[in-house]
């Protein structure tokens, strides 16, 4: 007893330090845990993505307009400006969302003003408001004053958004049916499927600011540019999709160095007028784009159109690709169909010879969401054909989450298997333990399973439940085991419990002589 002492005052370091200090295979087993964790956060993302396909159609038209309109008007720097009090007036209201009084306030800046430092980018973020405010009357006085700053003030720091500002009023005019801002949705959304060095008008003349300004921004994405031409395609689908999607199609053809951005939001507008072409344009951009965002887009949004089309197209890509990502992403698409071939061809998928062990273990984690009976017999049967141990854990898991199916009595069957590896079998034990298998039915394991690796992870399993049998049956453990390490693992186990009566228990074995 008195040899075994030692081991009871380590039981007592606080929990934080002990399992810092814990031994190396009780630390892995605790983390085994976190696959649930994985588990449930995909499913979460999946479900984030289902509501992502739901966004409302004219984004573009809503979201804030620059790099500017993101951060606000800047801090007044200028107190000796006679425009100074108007300023820091006119930014406080847009700050508070008071848009016309922001929109009168910056006017007057520009009008009683025109020398003040503040009068260049007074203009624009009078459009600003105006625009936020919005209605014809509202959107017109915007062009007004943006066509304003562009004559007086062709190099103000704010030309390049007021570009990006113009073209997206024009946008929301066209969809109202006002002629003049039609024709400029046109020319701008036919600019966005020419090359960089072919750029004319409203995206040339934005380009140009950019790098006059040189915003610092790095990369080969030029957001301002792409909102602009963004916002002209999507009024255009609106009003005429007909026209819209021959133009698409060509900015998706782009492989011009800075073009990958415009292609990615290309594909979300694609997705989102069904036509004859769609399922053929984003298999076409799936297969075929050099950028994998745009690829995995489309295979995504491939899903959303939820046409038998669609599903072909998924399955296309799932046999033929050897893009992993891309192929994980095809499983995913399939999982959020609900049709049945689409659920076939994952299964199909799930027991195919040779296929990547990542795409595979997506497979079957998606089978194990489904839930039903008949996935549950499918991955049983599955597991003893599975060649790789990481893919036949991944069986493991999603068996444990599928309640009811005959799962519980499964892994405990794996578990008491000796034909299989040590670690299968412990691993099997342990989600044996989380899908809810009875306490009866694993303490009778103890006594019949002699490998001490197997009890160790009967004591680990013990640990993970909350019921007070639990508990009891590790202080059984840690009063009548014959094996000393045994004893010390239901001890360690114990000491991170909380209950009150293993304080008592160190306390007895301690005033043992």
């Amino acid at each position: 007893m008195r040899a075994f002492k030692p081991l009871v005052l380590a039981s007592l370091i606080p929990f934080s330090i002990g399992l810092a200090q814990a031994p190396t295979s009780e630390l892995r087993e605790r983390l085994a845990q976190v696959n649930v964790a994985r588990g449930q956060a995909d499913l979460a993302i999946a479900r984030t993505s289902q509501a992502l396909a739901r966004i409302v159609k004219d984004w573009p038209d809503t979201a804030p307009t620059g790099l500017n309109a993101q951060q606000g008007p800047p801090v007044a720097w200028q107190d000796k400006d006679p425009a100074d009090s108007l300023y820091r007036r006119a930014r406080a209201a847009l700050n508070r969302a008071q848009y016309g009084s922001a929109a009168s306030l910056f006017r007057d800046i520009r009008l009683k003003y025109v020398r003040s430092a503040y009068a260049a980018d007074a203009y624009y973020w009078e459009a600003y408001a105006n625009f936020r405010r919005g209605g014809t009357e509202a959107l017109r006085a915007a062009l007004e004053a943006l066509q304003q700053q562009h004559k007086q003030f062709p190099a103000a720091a704010t030309t390049a958004d007021a570009r990006n500002l113009e073209g997206r009023i024009h946008s929301v005019l066209a969809r109202q049916g006002d002629e003049v801002s039609a024709e400029s949705v046109v020319r701008t959304a036919e600019d966005a499927a020419k090359p960089e060095a072919a750029e004319t008008g409203p995206a040339r003349a934005s380009r140009a600011a950019r790098v006059t300004r040189s915003t610092g921004r790095g990369g080969s994405c030029h957001e301002d540019d792409n909102d602009m031409r963004v916002a002209a395609l999507n009024a255009l689908l609106q009003m005429d999709a007909d026209r819209a999607i021959p133009i698409l199609k060509k900015v998706l053809a782009r492989r011009d160095e800075g073009s990958e951005c415009l292609r990615r939001k290309a594909v979300f507008l694609v997705s989102q007028h069904e036509t004859s072409e769609t399922e053929t344009i984003l298999l076409s951009a799936a297969r075929s784009d050099p950028d994998e965002e745009v690829r995995q887009q489309a295979v995504f949004w491939l899903s959303q159109t939820g046409s038998d089309r669609a599903v072909a197209a998924l399955d296309s890509i799932l046999r033929s690709s050897s893009d992993v990502e891309l192929q994980k992403k095809a499983v995913f698409a399939l999982a959020q169909m609900n049709k049945p071939r689409a659920h076939q061809i994952i299964r199909e998928f799930a027991e195919r010879g040779g296929a990547n062990d990542d795409v595979q273990e997506q497979a079957i984690f998606w089978l194990g969401q489904e839930g039903s009976t008949e996935d549950a017999e499918f991955l049983r049967t599955l597991y003893k054909r599975l060649k790789s141990e990481r893919v036949k854990e991944k069986v493991l898991f999603s068996l444990s989450q599928m309640e009811g199916k005959g799962t519980s009595k499964w892994l405990v069957d794996i578990a008491s298997d000796p034909t299989e590896s040590i670690e299968m079998r412990k691993k099997a034990l342990f989600w044996a333990g989380q899908s809810g298998t009875s306490l009866p039915e694993l303490f009778g394991l103890y006594d019949r399973l002699n490998n001490r690796e197997m009890r160790e992870q009967l004591i680990f399993v013990y640990s993970q439940r909350s019921e007070k049998a639990a508990v009891d049956r590790l202080i059984q453990i840690a009063k009548t085991e014959k094996d000393p390490e045994l004893r010390k693992k239901a001890l360690f186990w114990l000491s991170q419990s909380g209950d009150p009566r293993v304080a008592e228990l160190l306390q007895e074995i301690l005033e043992k002589p």
